[in-house]
C-alpha cells in the first residue's frame, strides 16, 4: 500500500487564541466606550434621575428636539424664585412683561460648555429689548458657576439651584426638564412657549423663537 501523504504542518500562529480573543474583547469594549460617550450627549443629572423614576417618562438623553407649544394649549405662568451666582435675589416678577429664555445647564456638562457661545450670542442680540435670559445651574455652586461664566464669556445671570432644586421643580410641574441642557422661551405671561431638549446647535433657532414671542405680543 502506498504511504498516507499527511498534510504539511502549518506555520506557526504567532500568539495564541487566547491572545486574540483577548485583544477582540479589549477592542469590543474600546467601541463601546466611545460609543457611549459619542450618544451621551446630555446626561442625567440627579435631580432628573429623581423625576424619571417617579414616572416622567422625560426623553432619553442624547435626543434633540424643539417643541414650540400654540397660545391657547400653553400652561399657567411658572412662578420662580431663586439665588444667582453673585448672591442677588432673582424671582419671576423681576422679569414680569419680558420674553424670557431659562437654560438649564451646569459647569461639568459637555454640551453645556459648547452651547454657551450661541446662547451668549442671542442675548446680545437682543440687547435693549424686552428680553431677558437666566441661567439655572442645577448641580453647582456659586463659585464654579462664576467662574463658568468668566471663561466661556457668559453674562446673562445663573440661579444656584443644586441645592434644593426650587427652580427646576417650579418648571418641572408644566413641562419636562429630564436632561440638561435644556432651554425653554417664555412668553410675556411667564407662560413655557417653547422648549428645546439638547445643546441649541446654533443661534438661529433660539434667535427665531425669541423674535416669534417678542411679534406675537407686540
Amino acid at each position: 500500500m502506498p504511504p498516507v501523504a499527511r498534510p504539511a504542518a502549518r506555520p506557526p500562529v504567532r500568539g495564541s487564541r487566547r491572545a486574540a480573543g483577548r485583544g477582540a474583547r479589549r477592542a469590543g469594549a474600546a467601541l463601546i466606550s466611545v460609543l457611549a460617550v459619542a450618544l451621551a450627549g446630555c446626561s442625567a443629572d440627579p435631580v432628573t434621575q429623581q423625576y424619571l423614576e417617579g414616572g416622567n417618562s422625560g426623553y432619553i438623553a442624547g435626543e434633540y428636539a424643539v417643541d414650540e407649544i400654540a397660545p391657547a394649549e400653553r400652561d399657567e405662568p411658572v412662578v420662580w424664585s431663586g439665588t444667582t451666582e453673585d448672591g442677588e435675589p432673582l424671582s419671576s416678577e423681576d422679569v414680569a412683561g419680558k420674553v424670557v429664555v431659562v437654560n438649564f445647564w451646569y459647569a461639568e456638562c459637555g454640551p453645556c460648555i459648547v452651547e454657551a457661545p450661541d446662547l451668549e450670542a442671542v442675548w446680545q442680540d437682543f440687547q435693549g429689548e424686552d428680553v431677558q435670559f437666566v441661567g439655572v445651574n442645577i448641580s453647582n455652586g456659586a463659585e464654579t458657576a462664576r467662574a463658568f461664566a468668566r471663561d466661556n464669556g457668559v453674562t446673562y445671570p445663573s440661579l444656584i439651584d443644586a441645592q434644593d432644586a426650587t427652580v427646576k421643580l417650579a418648571f418641572a410641574s408644566v413641562t419636562s426638564v429630564s436632561a440638561t441642557p435644556t432651554t425653554l422661551v417664555l412668553d410675556r405671561e411667564g407662560r413655557v412657549a417653547a422648549r428645546i431638549l439638547g445643546p441649541i446647535k446654533g443661534a438661529s433657532i433660539l434667535s427665531t423663537l425669541v423674535k416669534d414671542m417678542l411679534e406675537e405680543t407686540s
